[in-house]
């Protein structure tokens, strides 16, 4: 990755950023803000016991938690329509900047919050809040980092260097786990659950300035450069975004053709795995998060190997060929847990399965996203479906999951019928929606070329 690409400087005038560097630059920040936003989902049931009382019952608390984590996810769209509309209008660079310091400061507030035993009912109000400026935050960033990798990317190549990105959500989850898995065996077991537990929430103020330090020599997208040197940009990207039934049409398609159908297959190889594991296996947290962190690492090269096949056999291909796979085994996977869960080889093959679907749905959607949507509303259009996606509908997999079980404990894996009736959805849409796949698509034709 040693291409250089052209950017505007303040001046007008262009000098060459590497596209590693670009891309090292986007993800370190993006990564950082997986990490704030899905330690919450793994440490849940520590938020079950300290922030609810003990008279409602286990179940009913982690069920809260469960709630509190998917707000965060419910609150993303939002954060798309505001952050959107500043990315468009002032810029990519200083929107996903003015993100990763708000992911940052309520991260490290989650760390020091009182608990009910303190406070009462204030302080799951307070943690409401703290994941509503969490998803806030995590939906302005996402579209901001991969529409600027994709500006920067040639044409023909899309698909392979905006995958780079699409590994920090996998990543992310592996920094949490580890950070997670040092401290509660450093510490001990009643530390971690006393205090401990605040530790990995308060480093993210440390992690988040390095980023920022990284991300401040980034110039703006020469793409967007461009555009607004032309006056192409749009003077009022909500209006242009919302206000036209042809782009509705588009969020909508992908939507329910991509990113819903990817956001469940997401949350399920990961966070349901997660989940399913440790409350209903009831395997050892240790195993447990070995077992992923190992089945994650494999997998996440596979991000790659998928967006750099997008570019050649077309993104839509990949992402429909991941979902009939989900249809088709996550029974036969989810039923293969029971059986070899004392088998912790069998367990990690089984995870890296899931991975693999993981890396299909998600690897190539950044470019198909980017190339849906025309440059002056890019980022606006682009975020709504994916945060509604994988924010409302993949985010919910775990609450609604554990959900189902719990309301329905004679069904065998009842919880897995609703990421396979989304992901079916995404099949029949995908297939009869999308008259083409968009690899082809040369972003750069309207502003001229480069």
């Amino acid at each position: 990755m040693s291409v250089s690409a052209p950017t505007m400087g303040q001046s007008g005038s262009t000098s060459p950023q590497s596209l590693s560097f670009i891309i090292s630059a986007s993800s370190v920040g993006t990564l950082i803000e997986w990490y704030d936003f899905y330690l919450y989902g793994i440490l849940a049931s520590f938020f079950a016991v300290h922030f609810f009382p003990a008279s409602i019952g286990g179940t009913q608390s982690f069920l809260y938690s469960l709630g509190i984590f998917w707000t965060g996810f419910v609150v993303r769209p939002f954060g798309a329509i505001f952050f959107g509309h500043i990315g468009d209008l002032v810029g990519r660079k200083f929107t996903f900047m003015l993100t990763l310091g708000l992911m940052g400061f309520a991260t490290f507030l989650v760390g020091c919050l009182p608990t009910f035993d303190q406070v009462g009912w204030l302080a799951p109000s307070l943690l409401v809040a703290c994941r509503v400026i969490q998803g806030l935050a995590l939906g302005g960033e996402y579209g901001g980092a991969a529409t600027y990798i994709a500006e920067h990317a040639p044409d023909g190549k899309r698909g392979f260097y905006t995958s780079w990105i699409q590994t920090t959500a996998t990543m992310g989850i592996v920094t949490a786990l580890l950070v997670i898995l040092a401290f509660r065996l450093g510490g001990g077991e009643e530390w971690f659950q006393s205090f401990g537990w605040r530790v990995p929430f308060m480093i993210s103020a440390l992690l988040v300035i390095v980023a920022g330090y990284i991300r401040i020599r980034m110039q703006e997208s020469p793409l967007f450069a461009k555009l607004k040197a032309q006056g192409k940009s749009s003077d009022n990207p909500v209006r242009d975004t919302y206000g036209s039934g042809k782009n509705w049409g588009l969020i909508l398609l992908a939507l329910f053709g991509a990113t819903a159908p990817e956001g469940v297959i997401w949350y399920t190889g990961q966070f349901y795995a997660l989940t399913y594991l440790s409350t209903v296996l009831k395997l050892p947290y240790v195993e447990v998060y070995l077992v992923l962190v190992l089945a994650l690492i494999f997998g996440a090269p596979f991000f790659v190997v998928f967006g750099w096949l997008s570019d050649r056999i077309g993104r839509r291909t990949i992402m429909i060929s991941g979902f009939v796979l989900a249809v088709l085994t996550y029974f036969p996977v989810f039923t293969a847990f029971t059986t070899f869960k004392d088998n912790p080889v069998i367990l990690t093959l089984l995870c890296f399965y899931l991975v693999i679907l993981v890396t299909m749905v998600y690897g190539p959607i950044a470019a198909f996203l980017v190339e849906l949507f025309p440059a002056k509303i890019r980022y606006s259009s682009m975020s709504m479906p994916y945060h509604v996606g994988n924010g409302v509908f993949g985010g919910g997999v775990p609450f609604i999951a554990t959900a189902l079980a719990a309301s329905w404990p004679g069904v065998p894996l009842v919880g897995l019928y609703y990421p396979i009736s989304v992901a079916t959805v995404g099949i029949v849409v995908g297939l009869f929606g999308f008259k083409k796949s968009s690899q082809d698509v040369k972003i750069w034709d309207e502003v001229g070329g480069r």
